[in-house]
């Protein structure tokens, strides 16, 4: 594990002349996708105001003159159902998420120009009323510029480009206008002095786009941490957030959780030091877990200005939690082979005297790991969690851990453990009765207790029996299995499994058809994410 340190740049940081200074000039990728989603509801939104103008011009024109041919197709209902055609298709093809943000992005300059081409056309369509003089006028297409800079920002340099072409098709739509007969005007300076206020939207719309661009160097930059360069969000928690990253040198993968400082209590107050240190010990035992079912921890410390970090394996899958939600109860016996995973990382982790607190299905992670599938990762150790210096953690060990540094209640509600829950004293059969109610979700769908309010759930834990899931789901459930979820459920903790090698132990002996590798290559081909 590499050295725990303050990460940031130093002298030592060799200077990245080549890549990395090109990267810095970009926009992160999570904000260029997020500048992509909103071209895609500008496609949408720009068909709908095309479509609406458009018939409410002939409503207009019916009310205004007496002119019958009011109802007539006209120039401009072609060039209205041309961009609504291509605002739909653009809507369309960023229905994917695949699609490269920067390409996108230059794809709505290119939308930005059509647009505009289409509103000069239609703007000078109808003759100028009789009696009317030419005088400077803000067209359509000076808002369309700087809503395109603000909600979809590009670089300066392409804006000014990009606004200076689609400030001109107004002109060039009033001379075609005039070579038509439709408009009338003495020269090429009264084509000038009507359109100039959209060129200087031009100059605003670019300060836009700087802006924009400006501030999301500056996250970028902010999200260089060290050897690592973060890159998308992939979720965001109650204690901070966690980013897609990179090693600089390897190219490896990664997961970053960014730990915001007055979560753990490590504020600019006295108690600072203490929970900092407190943070990389648990971190310290949590890295050295080495059961192929932990999460990888790579790295961890604290940055410059104060920010706690923790570098883990990034993984390819998804939590219990969204299997069960998306595709319902799994088989019996790909529920006793997630379970016996699991089994073996909390049999690791409580030898070495830590206790999870927080087993949960949104806890433990299924997925790929090279050519195995169904592989089981047990997330987050060592974060928030109490490390034991026995098999029997008390009541002032409880009083070092990081939650009740602040205040904050160790574990999940719909799956805490009775002691827990009391704040009386607990050892690893607390995590074997939280996996207890991760089988039962498993195999039924459903939480073990189930109310309005957590303190309600809380309170079934500590008195409510919990109902059989054979009988809680009306189907058949191996008698075995269902034995053995049960006593993990049991209020008192020496009527739980002795330990998770024993429960592991008792869920292989359980006479059902294995789950094989191929059982678990079919389902992620069939029915895995897609990378």
């Amino acid at each position: 594990m590499a050295d725990r340190r303050l990460i940031g740049p130093d002298a030592a940081t060799p200077v990245d002349t080549g890549a990395g200074l090109k990267a810095a000039r970009q926009l992160p990728d999570d904000l260029l996708r997020e500048a992509s989603d909103r071209l895609r509801i500008m496609a949408l939104l720009g068909a709908a105001l095309w479509a609406i103008g458009t018939v409410s011009f002939h409503f207009v024109l019916r009310a205004v003159t007496d002119d019958p041919s009011w109802a007539r197709p006209k120039l401009m209902d072609a060039v209205a159902l041309s961009c609504i055609a291509l605002s739909l298709l653009l809507y369309w093809y960023l229905r994917r998420s695949d699609r490269d943000p920067r390409f996108v992005l230059d794809l709505g300059l290119g939308y930005l120009l059509v647009g505009s081409l289409g509103i000069g056309i239609v703007w000078h369509a109808t003759p100028l009323p009789a009696g009317w003089a030419i005088q400077p006028t803000v067209t359509w297409v000076g808002p369309m510029m700087l809503t395109m800079a603000a909600i979809v920002p590009n670089t300066p340099v392409k804006t000014a480009v990009a606004g200076l072409i689609a400030a001109t098709m107004n002109p060039i739509g009033m001379l075609v206008s005039g070579a038509r007969g439709a408009w009338q005007f003495d020269s090429l300076a009264d084509v000038v002095l009507m359109h100039y206020p959209d060129y200087v939207i031009v100059v605003a719309a670019v300060v836009v786009s700087g802006v924009a661009t400006r501030l999301g160097q500056q996250v970028a930059k902010a999200r260089e941490l060290g050897s690592y360069h973060l890159g998308e969000l992939l979720g965001r928690g109650g204690m901070g957030e966690v980013y897609r990253a990179t090693h600089r040198m390897l190219a490896r993968p990664a997961a970053i959780k960014l730990i915001r400082p007055e979560t753990i209590g490590a504020g600019k107050d006295d108690g600072g030091a203490l929970a900092i240190k407190r943070f990389r010990r648990e971190a310290e035992v949590a890295a050295s877990l080495r059961s192929p079912n932990t999460v990888a921890l790579y790295d961890f410390g604290v940055t410059r200005d104060g920010v706690l970090y923790i570098v883990m394996e990034l993984l390819e899958g998804m939590t219990l939690d969204k299997l069960v939600r998306q595709h319902g109860p799994v088989p019996l016996n790909r529920a006793i082979h997630v379970l016996r995973q699991a089994c073996a990382s909390l049999e690791e982790a409580h030898a070495a005297g830590l206790v999870h607190r927080d087993i949960k299905p949104a806890n433990i992670h299924i997925g790929r790991l090279g050519l195995q599938h169904d592989v089981v990762k047990v997330l987050d150790f060592g974060l928030v969690k109490s490390v034991a210096q026995d098999d029997r953690v008390s009541p002032d060990a409880v009083d070092h851990s990081l939650e009740t540094a602040t205040g904050l209640m160790p574990g999940t509600p719909a799956f805490m453990a009775p002691e827990l829950a009391l704040g009386d004293r607990y050892d690893g059969r607390a995590d074997l009765y939280a996996l207890g109610c991760v089988g039962y979700q498993l195999v039924t769908g459903l939480p073990v207790f189930e109310g309005d309010l957590p303190i309600h759930v809380l309170a079934k834990h500590l008195h409510a029996p919990p109902i059989p899931p054979s009988v809680r789901t009306g189907k058949s459930i191996d008698p075995v299995f269902e034995g053995l979820i049960m006593a993990c459920l049991a209020k008192r903790p020496d009527e739980r499994p002795a330990s998770a090698a024993v429960l592991a132990a008792s869920l292989q002996a359980i006479p059902v058809v294995p789950w094989t590798e191929s059982d678990a290559r079919a389902w992620w081909q069939a029915l895995g994410p897609r990378q």
